[in-house]
């Protein structure tokens, strides 16, 4: 069973961990010192002096790929968040390093080969883990290192749980039955079996307790009051156990706890940007961010403020209400793409296939995002950022705010110039539920390197807009 084997796969992970940034290290120093600089006299330190720091950086950082997080379980984690991982505990190992030289005034140990060595360590890690993640993949989907589990209570939350693990052999799980009070024994879903009562989990704990590596608590909303009573009796038999609430409709993916004092309080949405610190961080980033970029497009944004005065005349820029921060309307800044209209037209909805409104450049500006931007000047004043949640007209955020679950809650932050739902396709005459999921996944899952990587997508895939008309 796989709990009896976990502990040596751990220790042989450890172990491969050890012998990759040892040779991470050999290799760092043979291109500084045999192929970089061929007189092997050179420097102060001998090559016993620097292969003797091993002594330290190895268990240094095999103890901060444990507080990374490189440890635990990869069933369900994906790869761009063990990436993230192995490059801050390397960075973090560098800088304990580079700081541990001058504080002891180790000063003729070369910085240089610990760049090297810190190049090393990402590409070579990064490439054990994946080829790890690999082979456990094959094997899981051949039937081996599989966790079998068993589901106590028949939900909307168990239906979830068996079709996202169907969805995924690659996680290795088996749902090998369901016990639950209202549905018939031998009821089947997706080939896993209803095989009795909640009455029956003590049997089936003591006959199939070495059998079993999980027990999943997923009770339906109107079976809780048993909830109790059935974590008492699934830690008795020492079987790990997790609970998969069917709540999942009303509490998102990722709520947080406080502890008061005692008291779990459970806060149905976490919104990183709700943090001062990171308030704070992502507004010097649109700050400094809007400069530059207002200086970088400067002269594309004069070129098409001159083409709008040339074949259309009129205004260049357009100033529309939209609903930002905190329920609050602000004027957002585009250039002037359609003839110029009487409010009520403009009330009238988005612009269709064809629509006769659009100027020949507007339809130019509007296919490239170009009319897009003098939105840097909105994210100047801190009215915009230059990612987050597109900002939408207060008509509309009426009407979407009653049709769409968890609408509002995209004016927690400030609204973006460009976003997750953007780069992930949906922009223009597009699905708005979709539009609000991606916001939403963006909301509860912000880090100033999300940014940056909607940023660098949208570089490639966030200009052309084809649902631009």
């Amino acid at each position: 069973m796989i709990r009896d084997n976990q502990k040596g796969l751990n220790r042989l992970h450890i172990l491969v961990d050890a012998v990759v940034v040892a040779v991470s290290y050999l290799l760092a120093w043979y291109i500084k010192f045999v192929i970089l600089n061929k007189d092997t006299t050179i420097g102060i330190l001998s090559r016993e002096t620097y292969f003797s720091a091993l002594y330290y950086i190895i268990p240094g950082y095999l103890i901060l790929f444990y507080y990374c997080d490189l440890y635990s379980s990869r069933r369900y984690s994906s790869v761009e968040r063990e990436i993230f991982n192995i490059i801050k505990a390397n960075t973090l190992g560098l800088g304990v390093v580079i700081v541990g030289m001058y504080t002891f005034k180790v000063l003729d140990f070369s910085r240089s080969m610990m760049f090297i060595f810190y190049g090393f360590t990402n590409v070579l890690v990064i490439a054990e883990r994946q080829i790890i993640r690999s082979i456990l993949r094959i094997i899981r989907r051949r039937g081996y290192n599989v966790k079998y589990v068993l589901l106590v209570g028949y939900s909307r939350a168990a239906e979830t749980y068996i079709d996202r693990i169907l969805e995924n052999p690659q996680w290795g799980y088996v749902v090998c039955g369901i016990l639950d009070d209202h549905l018939p024994t031998g009821t089947v879903y997706r080939g896993v079996k209803v095989l009795g009562t909640l009455a029956n989990l003590d049997v089936i704990l003591e006959l199939e307790e070495k059998k079993l590596d999980e027990i999943g608590i997923s009770l339906s909303l109107q079976d809780y009051d048993y909830l109790e009573e059935l974590v008492r009796a699934c830690e008795k038999s020492g079987v790990h156990t997790k609970f998969i609430p069917d709540y999942n409709g009303v509490i998102p993916t990722n709520p947080y706890i406080e502890d008061l004092t005692g008291l779990a309080v459970v806060n149905i949405r976490y919104v990183p940007l709700t943090n001062t610190m990171n308030m704070l961080v992502k507004r010097l980033m649109d700050f400094f961010g809007s400069i530059i970029l207002i200086i970088l497009f400067s002269p594309v944004m004069l070129i098409s403020a001159i083409l709008i005065k040339l074949t259309d005349g009129g205004k260049v820029i357009f100033a529309q209400e939209r609903v930002g921060l905190h329920n609050r309307p602000f004027m957002m800044y585009k250039f002037r793409t359609m003839r110029e209209q009487k409010e009520e037209e403009e009330k009238e909805g988005w612009t269709k296939k064809n629509d006769p409104r659009v100027t020949t450049i507007g339809k130019f500006l509007r296919r490239t995002s170009l009319d897009e931007l003098p939105q840097f000047f909105n994210v100047l004043v801190g009215q915009m950022s230059l990612v987050g949640p597109r900002p939408e007209r207060p008509q509309f955020v009426e009407k979407f705010k009653e049709d769409i679950p968890g609408y509002m809650i995209k004016h927690q932050v400030r609204p973006g110039i460009t976003g997750w739902a953007q780069v992930n396709g949906f922009r223009g005459d597009t699905s708005i539920r979709r539009r609000i999921e991606c916001d939403l996944y963006y909301i509860e899952h912000w880090t100033l390197m999300m940014d940056f990587k909607i940023l660098f997508m949208t570089i490639f895939k966030g200009f052309i807009n084809k649902n631009a008309y």
